[in-house]
């Protein structure tokens, strides 16, 4: 009956994945025809501004955002065969990822969202190696330098760091050592920051992070949000809720090791969205974010299931998809 599914039959495909990869190139370009200037404008992020202006030309930025996506979802399939997130070696969470941000035209631009969640995943990878490790300092260390680095370009992303805290002592790896360890890889950038700042003299670009740290847009402003942000964050959300509760649901057929890293992912899922409904300003930004978990939870789910139910669930998410791409491409028409 397993492999009888439609779920089983796509989950499992070894064409699966190539097939994603060439319907969403083949959607990238359509939208990049059908709708040339999509790009919204980035306010308030001075320090990330200089260095998209410096660095990525306005004609590379639809590439370099494609070709960064592509070394996410490869990431993510050697995350799960790293950590056996899901308990066989599957590619599923990355095709999800992959169609997740076709569905978003308007993300298929290079945003800072998109920067710091290369950075998210790198301190994922070291916090989840630094579980139970005799000597964790060092992997502790890198993952919390790369939360400070993506906090100089995005300065709400030093507020993980406290989840990170209190993950590392769920995972046995929180010591004094490793807790200075901790402390100097989130210090070390802005250190770094000061010293580019008095060499070129320019003190007041070590106070960026800080002014934009504390500069908030409206609280609970969902009126601010357009209208292809509110379908995605509802979708996400639905997805979120579906696959957070099998996660909990069916946690004791898992390892503990993995129950605690789906449990991070989950918890880190949550405060996105929690940070979202507290400032939709943000949403565009946190958006990579948030599919890059969600896809990871979804894969899980989809991998793992093989019920009637979950199949009907993965039929609906998949036309559910559709037509949130249909709409996000009208929205924007």
């Amino acid at each position: 009956m397993r492999n009888n599914r439609l779920q089983s039959q796509i989950t499992a495909g070894r064409w699966t994945l190539p097939a994603v990869i060439f319907t969403c190139t083949l959607c990238w370009i359509i939208i990049a025809f059908l709708i040339p200037d999509i790009k919204q404008q980035e306010k308030g992020l001075e320090i990330w501004e200089s260095i998209h202006r410096l660095l990525i030309p306005s004609w590379a930025d639809r590439i370099s955002c494609f070709l960064l996506y592509g070394i996410i979802g490869y990431f993510l399939i050697e995350l799960n065969n790293q950590f056996t997130i899901i308990r066989i070696r599957a590619s599923v969470q990355t095709s999800f990822y992959f169609m997740l941000v076709t569905a978003c035209p308007a993300m298929h631009y290079l945003y800072v969202g998109d920067i710091i969640s290369v950075f998210l995943l790198l301190s994922i990878f070291f916090l989840f190696k630094s579980y139970q490790q005799s000597q964790p300092s060092g992997s502790i260390f890198y993952s919390f330098f790369f939360i400070s680095v993506g906090s100089i370009l995005f300065p709400p992303f030093i507020f993980l760091s406290i989840l990170w805290l209190t993950t590392s002592y769920r995972f046995q790896s929180l010591t004094f050592r490793s807790l200075f360890a901790a402390l100097i890889g989130l210090t070390l950038p802005y250190w770094l920051l000061f010293a580019h700042a008095a060499f070129y003299h320019r003190i007041d670009l070590f106070y960026v992070p800080f002014k934009e740290l504390i500069t908030f847009s409206p609280l609970f402003d969902f009126g601010s949000l357009q209208k292809w942000e509110l379908f995605t964050l509802i979708y996400l959300l639905i997805l979120f809720l579906v696959s957070a509760a099998h996660c909990f649901i069916t946690g004791y057929e898992d390892k503990i090791r993995t129950r605690s890293y789906l449990r991070f992912i989950i918890s880190l899922a949550f405060y996105i969205f929690l940070y979202i409904a507290i400032q939709p300003g943000t949403a565009t930004r946190l958006f990579p974010l948030l599919i890059i978990l969600v896809s990871i939870l979804i894969g899980h789910l989809f991998a793992l299931t093989n019920s009637k139910i979950s199949n009907l669930f993965f039929i609906g998410s998949m036309v559910s998809l559709i037509l949130l791409f249909i709409n996000n491409i009208w929205t924007l028409l």
